[in-house]
């Protein structure tokens, strides 16, 4: 019989650890590495699932906190589950809602047992346990699934962290016992340690002993600077099991990108590409000015675009750059129509996946070092 999941390397990169590789899942093929949407309430902001389809996305993300909150886990259940209740037929990762509740700071109440906090939405108290986080999980019937992990702030304390990191350890083993659907469900562990490198491969350490579909990093982009992020990344991912798909977690800017597959990470999420489009922002690149974060970004409400009659970008084969001028998107946003924000998203959207797809070309041709280059220098 064959598994529901299976990650397959299908080359590497010989001057880095890059790699191209496919991951299979129930609902289709992950061509990694791969750049992944976040649609945290089942849905990705003001985009529709074929419209997401144009953009070449393969895999969408979904969060078990906010789901719970509204609809709630039975509703979706009841639906037929995520990808019927949200339209789309492709594979879909649900976060464990580690990460929003732990940015719930002055809300909450962490013991070994798990999280209380109080709603944002009703004031209601809700105790979440890895149990409970799994059940959720199992319930929205995502692809794959993230384990309850405990993602501490940036900065924190060495005592702090080692807590947290020893905690997701013990909670991992809660979620696996609590995991119903490993037949139809990929239950992902994830490291954690902060910037402490010592920490973070002990929790590599502890998290690989599981034998799991999937592994992350997480508790990255808390707030730390991103040299500190590319140093964790390096340092870290060759602990990972190289025949298992590799996720680093909210990371999503090209330079950042770039350098975690180098370093050989192969899937990607980060909220970036609506969260700037519904401030007006698009993502470009300029190799001759590669910024901090490796791209740059325009604000198309900029009296310069006023009369730019251009594409926002002549290569990009986005339905927004093949349709529309720079001038016309920038009187949307000033005008607040909802097409300007969801005309943006596409382009980012667009941006980011086709960025990964070109990583992908140029690991199978053994250009990536030299394409990449002017990503790839320290910070």
């Amino acid at each position: 019989m064959t598994k529901p999941f299976q990650f397959q390397v299908q080359c590497q990169c010989q001057k880095t650890s890059a790699r191209v590789g496919e991951f299979h899942t129930p609902h289709g093929i992950v061509h990694t590495p791969r750049f992944m949407p976040v649609g945290t309430l089942a849905n990705v902001k003001t985009v529709t699932p074929d419209q997401l389809k144009g953009c070449q996305a393969e895999m969408v993300l979904a969060n078990t906190y906010h789901l719970h909150l509204q609809p709630g886990e039975d509703l979706v259940a009841e639906a037929g589950g995520l990808h019927k209740f949200m339209g789309w037929d492709g594979p879909i990762l649900t976060d464990s809602g580690g990460f929003q509740v732990f940015s719930l700071s002055d809300m909450r109440e962490i013991s070994d047992e798990g999280v209380k906090f109080k709603s944002p939405r009703d004031g209601k108290m809700i105790n979440l346990t890895p149990e409970k986080s799994i059940q959720i999980q199992n319930q929205l019937g995502a692809d794959v699934i993230m384990a309850f992990d405990e993602c501490a702030p940036y900065p924190a304390t060495r005592d702090e962290i080692k807590n947290a990191s020893d905690r997701t350890t013990r909670w991992l083993e809660r979620c696996l016992k609590a995991h119903t659907r490993s037949n139809d469900q990929a239950l992902f562990g994830i490291v954690q340690g902060g910037v402490y490198i010592d920490l973070r491969q002990q929790s590599a350490r502890e998290i690989t002993s599981f034998d799991l579909p999937g592994y992350a990093i997480g508790g990255v982009s808390v707030g730390e600077p991103p040299e500190l992020i590319a140093k964790i990344v390096q340092a870290i991912t060759p602990l990972l099991p190289t025949n298992k798909p590799r996720y680093l977690m909210g990371i999503g800017t090209h330079r950042e990108m770039a350098q975690a597959v180098a370093a050989g990470m192969d899937l990607f999420d980060c909220v970036i590409p609506t969260r700037l489009a519904r401030h007006g922002a698009v993502l470009v690149r300029d190799h001759s000015q590669v910024g901090t974060t490796g791209e740059n970004r325009w604000n198309l409400k900029n009296s310069r675009f006023r009369r730019d009659f251009e594409p926002i970008d002549s290569e990009c084969p986005c339905y927004t750059c093949r349709t529309f001028s720079r001038a016309y998107l920038g009187h949307l946003l000033r005008s607040q129509e909802v097409l300007g924000y969801t005309l943006l998203s596409i382009h980012n959207i667009t941006e980011l996946i086709r960025f990964t797809q070109q990583m992908r070309s140029a690991i199978i041709n053994g250009t990536f070092a030299t394409e990449f280059a002017h990503y790839l220098q320290p910070y």
